[in-house]
């Protein structure tokens, strides 16, 4: 019976010890920063045009679907998942959105049907996993395919445009400054912060996340959990196909390919580990930004667009290890705590 009570605690208790807040400079979204404005005061020293307002609104226009898929995806990772058929999912979705815009369906229904493909596509990801105890690394790479595929058939592989017809949300600037897109971006991660800190959904991912054995025998439901964090997961890729397709104003099955890798780096970087059980929304932000400033100093210094590759790559490679090094100074088998 001591046992029980004992279990039946631990889906509150990341809400608990997330009251023990740590010094700030001890968060990884800390160092984030302050790498953030060494970079941002080399580039600005190098090239000046770095600091106007039009080029930092470029910054976070840039960064804003990469944020919202990144958002879902912090969730994922957290919960011990991961799915990497979202760029498909994009392609496929704002293929599906664009054809329906051009046979003049209006706008409504295109978005909506658009926003169900992707969240359905993500539950079968998410359902496939579970029912076949497979990883879901594993699923979502033969999902990528599926989408990728089925996109090329209905599209016979051309271009999608509709140049004029659905430009609102990918091309509005409140007061003429602020991109509408970033603002939707921000929204995304102010309700991920919210699942995670103040709903029981958001303990129950953590707890599968860290231990789902005990989350099991503490009462919950692992493979609910972990299906809904799928299904929002989706959600927010959905909305993200929908901004880009608003944004650039052309669809074809390769939209969206590769943002699936940055969205991961970004998070990682930003303090979640691929194994699961912690990590936060905050980190996630300035990883999204970290990314976005690091792609325009590059630009801004006339470097060789392939090199940005090579350095989200070697980004990606040095967060992993300062996330396994962190693992180990904390003990490598104790339960893994969110931030």
């Amino acid at each position: 019976m001591g046992n029980q009570r004992k279990h039946s605690d631990s889906p509150t208790q990341p809400k608990r010890i997330a009251k023990a807040k740590k010094p700030i400079y001890k968060n990884q979204w800390f160092f984030l920063v302050m790498v953030e404005i060494a970079l941002a005061i080399i580039t600005g020293m190098i090239n000046p045009r770095f600091f106007t307002t039009s080029n930092l609104m470029n910054i976070l226009e840039q960064i804003a679907v990469l944020g919202i898929i990144s958002s879902g995806m912090t969730m994922l990772l957290i919960s011990g998942e991961i799915d990497i058929s979202v760029g498909a999912s994009i392609g496929l979705a704002s293929c599906v959105t664009a054809m329906m815009i051009r046979s003049d369906w209006g706008y409504f229904l295109p978005v909506v049907v658009g926003v169900v493909i992707t969240i359905f596509n993500s539950f079968l990801v998410g359902a496939t996993s579970r029912v076949f105890k497979a990883p879901s690394f594993i699923t979502s790479l033969a999902f990528t395919s599926v989408f990728r595929g089925i996109a090329l058939a209905i599209t016979k592989g051309s271009f999608q445009t509709i140049y004029g017809k659905f430009e609102t949300i990918g091309t509005t600037r409140l007061w003429n400054i602020l991109p509408l897109s970033f603002i939707i971006s921000i929204v995304a991660y102010f309700v991920v912060h919210f699942i995670l800190s103040y709903t029981k959904l958001g303990r129950r991912i953590y707890a599968v996340g860290s231990n789902p054995s005990a989350a099991y025998l503490s009462g919950i439901s692992v493979t609910w959990s972990k299906l809904t964090t799928f299904l929002l997961n989706g959600l927010f890729v959905g909305i993200a196909a929908i901004v880009l397709l608003s944004r650039i104003g052309a669809a074809q099955p390769s939209t969206g390919s590769g943002i699936e890798l940055k969205a991961i780096g970004a998070v990682v970087i930003g303090g979640t580990p691929l194994t699961g059980g912690k990590g936060n929304i905050m980190g996630t932000f300035f990883g999204v930004l970290l990314m976005g400033i690091i792609s325009n100093a590059l630009n801004m210094m006339r470097v060789n667009p392939y090199f940005q590759e090579v350095t989200f790559g070697i980004l990606i490679i040095a967060s992993l290890a300062v996330s396994v090094l962190s693992s180990y100074r904390k003990g490598h088998f104790s339960v893994r705590k969110p931030d």
